[in-house]
């Protein structure tokens, strides 16, 4: 039932590869086999498009890379925190940290824009930090770091404090290590979160050399906007998907361990 599942899903994308080797009339029609069969979409998706497909990858591959950056390191610390430390009202503020799920990136959208701009972080290159501060912590990271740190025995913690170790090196050289299937887990989840993401670069990328794939999504609207210039489209789709998919190649084993061990514990 799973196979016969992961077929049925991977007929949307053979059907985005498909359609990138067509001409846009033949895209219209149910044609297994493109007729004529032509790179022509390819040609103009790679070097017709302004700002290229090269810029709009880099952008998003460097947002991408960072905010993933940030939340490995601030949510393994804010989990290690949450899992093990002792402090006045830990329950309760991981509480609020979960609650934070809950509120929509739209209803935050005009305090935070406004906050942004009075700090200048919607011009020039600050565009980029603005992007980055909004995703840099998200409290999916914290909780599956929280929960898989719960699953590790106290007795290494314990034996590594016998040893002289405090709490960051115990984290650092004792926890961190053993963190490697959630870490993973959160790696996957924030890139490709990030990697896809259009609400906030929308809002805050302004500017044509600074914006990412999934904006550049938007630019192959036919003269007029009468309708989409499918082929250079599903071209720029099968380009923005190689990152992912081998992300989870390499990722997939640590993965599955990492979202099955940190559901264990509550």
């Amino acid at each position: 039932m799973m196979i016969g599942y992961a077929l049925l899903m991977f007929v949307p994308f053979t059907w985005t590869v498909i359609t990138s080797f067509k001409t846009l009339p033949d895209a219209t029609r149910l044609t297994v086999i493109p007729s004529p069969f032509t790179l022509a979409a390819w040609e103009y998706a790679i070097g017709r498009l302004e700002p290229s497909v090269v810029v709009l990858f880099g952008n998003s591959f460097f947002i991408a890379t960072v905010v993933t950056l940030s939340n490995l390191v601030l949510g393994s610390l804010a989990g290690y925190a949450f899992a093990r430390l002792r402090f006045p009202g830990r329950e309760a503020l991981f509480l609020i940290v979960l609650a934070t799920l809950m509120i929509p990136d739209q209803l935050r959208l005009v305090p935070v824009y406004i906050l942004f701009s009075g700090l200048g972080l919607t011009i020039g290159t600050g565009q980029y930090v603005a992007v980055i501060l909004v995703m840099a912590i998200s409290a999916t990271s914290i909780f599956l770091l929280r929960q898989y740190f719960l699953t590790i025995p106290r007795e290494l913690e314990e034996a590594a404090r016998i040893d002289g170790a405090g709490f960051f090196t115990t984290f650092w050289r004792v926890m961190l290590p053993l963190a490697t299937p959630a870490l993973a887990a959160v790696t996957i989840l924030q890139f490709q979160g990030t990697w896809n993401s259009f609400f906030w670069p929308v809002v805050f990328l302004i500017d044509p050399p600074h914006q990412t794939l999934p904006i550049g999504l938007t630019f192959f609207r036919l003269t007029g906007g009468q309708g989409t210039n499918w082929p250079p489209l599903m071209a720029t789709v099968v380009i923005a998907t190689i990152p992912i998919l081998v992300l989870y190649i390499f990722f997939q084993r640590y993965f599955v361990e990492g979202i099955a061990a940190s559901g264990v514990k509550g």
